[in-house]
């Protein structure tokens, strides 16, 4: 009998220890995995912020050794600087204004597009390719050809339609008619990525959700209110993240 019971405890113990070892194994195939990756985001990501901010403190002038130190002057005579102050102001005005706009046209071009059953990637397709567009020769499409200032040019030609005189787009005045363009750019660049995004964020509501809410009498705005919108709040919280990521990322349009 103990020599029964001694044989059945090395059994039980067997699964165990082979279950520890597979646990052990598996933590260090994620480790080796890993490691390569964390390695060069600490390095080349975590490392150069940290250094840069002790750059940022000092006196170094075209080169990444550390200079005299200075403290915070560097951003003292940063902010004392009209045109630095300038540009802060016009990239939180562009901020303001194209977020919540790109959002709701991307918004709206995907409940448009949700609705259609024949031809849907087809759409999807076509508004997504301005996305794979540069910025620079996009900018620069713009500015030589749609909003160029002469006569012939896209918008004069189609502001004469309406008997408008042709007007210099990228001059200053009152208005400043050169956030037309900068705005037009960015909605035509990016209104197709994101309204992807809704789509996905669209296709993954359960279709018995709408069918359900149908029955009750939700309908129209109320199914958009009460049911569409609420589900897409992870979704709809990405992409403001990723839009206010990418407004103030704006240099390309601005500079060109």
């Amino acid at each position: 009998m103990n020599a029964v019971k001694a044989v059945n405890a090395v059994n039980a113990v067997k699964p165990v220890n082979r279950a520890a070892g597979a646990g052990r194994s598996g933590r260090l195939a994620f480790v080796l995995l890993t490691a390569p990756v964390l390695i060069g985001l600490g390095v080349f990501k975590y490392v150069a912020i940290g250094w840069s901010f002790l750059l940022s403190l000092s006196d170094a002038r075209g080169t990444i050794a550390l200079g005299h130190w200075v403290g915070l002057d560097n951003y003292r005579t940063l902010l004392s600087d009209p045109a630095f102050r300038g540009s802060l102001v016009q990239i939180l005005l562009f901020t303001a204004f194209i977020v919540p706009v790109t959002f709701a046209a991307s918004l709206g071009l995907a409940l448009l597009v949700h609705r259609i059953r024949r031809g849907r990637a087809l759409l999807r397709t076509t508004f997504l390719i301005p996305a794979a567009v540069s910025y620079v020769a996009a900018s620069l499409l713009w500015k030589m050809c749609l909003f160029n200032g002469l006569p012939a040019g896209v918008a004069n030609t189609i502001a004469g339609w309406f008997g408008a005189e042709p007007v210099a787009w990228l001059q200053g005045g009152s208005p400043p008619l050169y956030w037309i363009v900068l705005v037009s750019l960015r909605l035509w660049l990016q209104v197709g990525f994101y309204m992807v995004l809704f789509l996905a964020g669209l296709q993954a509501i359960p279709r018995e959700v709408h069918e359900a809410a149908a029955l009750d009498g939700a309908t129209g705005r109320r199914l958009l209110t009460r049911i569409t919108l609420p589900m897409l709040r992870n979704t709809s919280v990405a992409v403001l993240m990723l839009l206010f990521i990418a407004a103030f990322q704006a240099f390309d349009e601005f500079y060109n």
